[in-house]
């Protein structure tokens, strides 16, 4: 299955967000502060962005071809436009 870089940076938001409402239920329902609760829902939705953006790569990385990662697709995408240039 082929998804957009666009779509999976999508795909990752829609999951730190519900992460972090979960948490936010959470920890709401015990006795702390305002102030730590927040902190850490912040946390934990930026943690789970950042995991899925770092298994998205790491799936890129091991699981396609050389040529279809996006550093290969840059590359292939310079040297055609050399090409034209010339």
């Amino acid at each position: 299955m082929y998804m957009s870089w666009r779509a999976a940076q999508l795909r990752n938001a829609v999951v730190s967000v519900t992460c972090g409402g979960v948490t936010l239920v959470i920890l709401l329902i015990a006795p702390l502060g305002l102030a730590a609760v927040l902190i850490n829902t912040l946390l934990v939705a930026f943690s789970v962005y950042s995991v899925g953006n770092l298994a998205d790569r790491v799936v890129a990385r091991v699981f396609l071809p050389p040529q279809q990662s996006s550093s290969g697709i840059q590359a292939t995408y310079r040297a055609q436009n050399q090409t034209l240039r010339r």
